[in-house]
């Protein structure tokens, strides 16, 4: 979990990698091992994704405390809406959630409602969970942690969600948006380079800084995330868990074959 009463902190510390941006990957294999071997390469978070991979909620609580335990801050991309995962993912101790697939304002503000407590949300209060140190903290400190400690990020995957952009990023309880090219290429037909992505990623950019909501994404290489660096982005995933063993095996057998 992250530091008592530190808005965000996981985002505001730095990286050790880049300055301001901090830099991730998406774990979808449910081991506790290659999530500490992350945390040991030096990641400062990672996100556990429920949506693309096939995590239960006991996976999930189960790499949300190896996350942390290993460094690292643990974000969970939620399959759907559900306010009652959202409830339990957040009473685990999760440091932030993705929610996926966020079309409009009013969406938006729905799926947030169900992460925050009254009175901006009808998130339930359960304080001898993990996310109050089973009952070891205080009815107050558990409160604060929720509403000020936790990073609620909107999803934008569609064209339709990035021309409510404005109204999106004044939804109560939003922390930061996340932009998904790869739905957002699919959704629309038109590659990464195209200027109306572009565009449309120009636009998240200068919205969200102008409400104080940082910007996420994912790529596949380095290279790819240290550009997004520099681009204005706050927060990058790079690869997964799963593609960084392929390539490492994949690797290992070329310089065998080719030997």
């Amino acid at each position: 979990m992250t530091a008592e009463g530190d808005v965000d902190s996981w985002l505001k510390a730095g990286s050790r990698a880049g300055g301001e941006c901090r830099f991730g990957t998406w774990v979808k294999i449910p081991a506790l091992e290659t999530v500490e071997m992350l945390g040991h390469a030096g990641f400062d978070f990672v996100v556990i994704d429920m949506e693309h991979a096939l995590h239960s909620l006991q996976t999930a609580y189960q790499c949300i405390v190896q996350a942390q335990a290993a460094g690292m801050a643990a974000l969970v991309r939620m399959p759907d809406h559900s306010a009652a995962l959202a409830q339990k993912l957040l009473d685990a101790g999760a440091d932030g959630l993705l929610i996926p697939r966020v079309e409009s304002a009013e969406a938006a503000r729905r799926a947030l409602s169900g992460m925050c407590f009254p009175p901006h949300g009808s998130r339930g209060m359960g304080y001898t969970s993990r996310a109050a140190m089973w009952g070891a903290d205080s009815v107050a400190t558990y409160l604060e942690r929720g509403r000020t400690g936790v990073t609620r990020i909107a999803q934008l995957e569609d064209a339709g969600a990035i021309g409510e952009i404005e109204q999106i990023c004044a939804a109560p309880g939003l922390d930061a948006v996340f932009i998904g090219f790869g739905d957002l290429m699919l959704s629309t037909g038109l590659p990464r380079n195209d200027p109306a992505i572009q565009a449309m990623e120009q636009q998240v950019l200068a919205t969200a800084a102008a409400h104080g909501r940082p910007v996420g994404t994912a790529v596949q290489s380095p290279k790819d995330a240290l550009a997004c660096r520099d681009a204005g982005y706050s927060f990058v995933m790079i690869s997964a868990d799963t593609t960084i063993f392929s390539l490492g095996a994949r690797g290992l057998m070329s310089e065998l074959t080719a030997g």
